[in-house]
C-alpha cells in the first residue's frame, strides 16, 4: 500500500501540472516546461520588442543630439544678461559729441589699437576685417599654426598669400606656431595653447599700457567708427564686449545681433589675457559683423567642420558631401542639421528652421561693397559657391 500522506505521494513537475494541466514525464520533463513557459507569452510583444528596440536606438543615435539641445531650458539656466550700452554714431556727428552722448570725455590724441587674431584659412574675411579696420589700428597681430583645433594638419595659408596684405605689412607682427597633433585631445586643449601663444605675440608686437587690444575672431568683425570711438574717448570701461550682428553664410542670412565674444580691453600689462569668452558685464550694441561660415569655395566649408572644436557635431559623414553643403547654404540651414541653442523654448521655436533671407546691404563692411565683384558671394541672392 502507498502511504497517503501529504509527503507520501509520488512526486511530479507541479510547475506544470499547475500551469498546463498535464503531467510530465521524465524523458519530455523539459519540452514540457519549455511548452509551458511559451503558452503563456505573447509572441506579437516579442515582436515588437525585436522591432521596437533597434529604432528607438537608431533615432537617439540619429536625433538625440537634437533632443538634447530642445530640453536645454530644462537642464541649464540663461547666462546672467549684460549691461548693454547704447551705441551713438553718425557721420555727421563730431567725436567730441559721440563720446559726450556716451557719457565719456573726448581725449587730446587717441589711444594706439592692436588687432590681434588667431587665423586659419578665411582669407577673404581677413581682408575685408582688415581693410575696415586700417585706418584705427597701430599694429595688426597674427599668428598661424599648421595645425587646426582638432589636430588636423593644413597649410599655413596666410604665409603662402602674405602679398595679399601689402597694406599691413608695416605694422604687422606675425607669428607661425607648430601644431602638437596630440589624438583623441579635446580640441579645446589646442585652441587654449594657441590663444596663449598668442598671447606672447602681443607682447613681442610692443603693446602698452593704456593701449586697446581688440580680442576677437576673424570673421567677428568690429565696425570702423565703433573702434575710432573707443580710441578717441576717455573713460571708456577697461573691458567692453562688442554686440555684433550675426550672419551665416554670407550678408543674405541675418540670424540675431546676439554675437558677444569680441572684447574690446584696454590693456594692462600682467593682468590682461587674451581669450573668447564671457570677461565682463558690459556691452556695447550694435558694433559690427559676425559672420560665420562665410566662404567662396564649398571646400572650404567641409574644412571648417572638421577643424574647429565643435567637431563632434559632425554626426554622420554625409554631412560633409558638397551637394548637401551647397543645398544648406541656400536654403539658410543648418550645417550640422542642429536645433538653435537658446535657453527658452520661445525662443527655440522661433528660430527653428531656416533662416530668412534678407535683400538689404545697407550698413555694410565699406570694403566689401568697394570691391563687390570679388566678393559677390556674400551678398544677398548670390548663393551659389566654386567648388574650391
Amino acid at each position: 500500500m502507498p502511504e497517503t500522506g501529504p509527503y507520501g505521494h509520488k512526486k511530479t513537475d507541479g510547475i506544470c501540472d499547475g500551469v498546463c494541466g498535464e503531467p510530465a514525464s521524465k524523458a519530455v520533463l523539459t519540452m514540457s516546461r519549455l511548452r509551458c513557459a511559451l503558452r503563456g507569452f505573447d509572441f506579437r510583444a516579442l515582436l515588437a520588442l525585436l522591432i521596437g528596440v533597434p529604432i528607438l536606438i537608431l533615432m537617439i543615435y540619429a536625433h538625440g543630439q537634437k533632443v538634447t539641445y530642445f530640453l536645454r531650458p530644462i537642464w541649464e539656466s540663461p547666462p546672467k544678461p549684460f549691461k548693454t550700452i547704447p551705441h551713438y554714431y553718425h557721420e555727421n556727428v563730431t567725436m567730441e559729441k559721440l563720446c559726450k552722448l556716451h557719457g565719456w570725455k573726448v581725449r587730446e590724441t587717441p589711444r594706439r589699437v592692436f588687432d590681434a587674431v588667431l587665423f586659419s584659412n578665411e582669407l577673404d574675411i581677413l581682408e575685408i576685417r582688415w581693410n575696415e579696420l586700417s585706418p584705427y589700428v597701430s599694429e595688426f597681430v597674427l599668428l598661424e599654426s599648421n595645425s587646426t583645433f582638432t589636430g588636423l594638419k593644413k597649410p599655413l595659408h596666410f604665409k603662402e598669400n602674405r602679398h595679399r596684405f601689402g597694406f599691413a605689412e608695416s605694422r604687422l607682427t606675425y607669428g607661425m606656431i607648430g601644431g602638437r597633433f596630440v589624438k583623441g585631445e579635446n580640441p579645446f586643449v589646442e585652441e587654449s595653447y594657441q590663444r596663449v601663444a598668442l598671447d606672447q605675440l602681443i607682447k613681442i608686437a610692443k603693446i602698452e599700457d593704456d593701449d586697446l587690444l581688440i580680442m576677437s575672431d576673424v570673421d567677428e568683425i568690429p565696425s570702423g567708427h565703433t573702434i575710432d570711438l573707443l580710441r578717441w574717448c576717455d573713460d571708456i570701461p577697461e573691458i567692453l564686449h562688442l554686440q555684433l550682428r550675426n550672419y551665416l553664410y554670407s550678408f543674405e542670412f541675418f540670424l540675431d545681433d546676439k554675437s558677444w565674444r569680441a572684447s574690446i580691453h584696454r590693456y594692462r600689462s600682467g593682468k590682461t589675457r587674451y581669450a573668447h569668452f564671457r570677461q565682463t558685464d558690459e556691452l556695447l550694441a550694435d558694433s559690427g559683423w559676425h559672420c560665420s561660415f562665410c566662404f567662396r569655395y564649398i571646400s572650404d566649408f567641409a574644412f571648417k567642420m572638421q577643424a574647429y572644436s565643435h567637431v563632434d557635431r559632425i554626426r554622420f559623414k554625409y554631412f560633409l558631401n558638397p551637394e548637401r553643403i551647397q543645398d544648406v547654404i541656400c536654403r539658410g540651414a543648418d550645417l550640422f542639421d542642429m536645433l538653435p541653442e537658446e535657453y527658452t523654448f520661445q525662443e527655440i521655436i522661433a528660430k527653428l528652421g531656416p533662416i530668412p533671407s534678407t535683400f538689404s546691404a545697407v550698413h555694410l563692411p565699406s570694403y566689401l561693397l568697394q570691391n563687390v565683384d570679388r566678393y559677390r558671394y556674400l551678398l544677398p541672392g548670390y548663393c551659389r559657391r566654386e567648388s574650391g
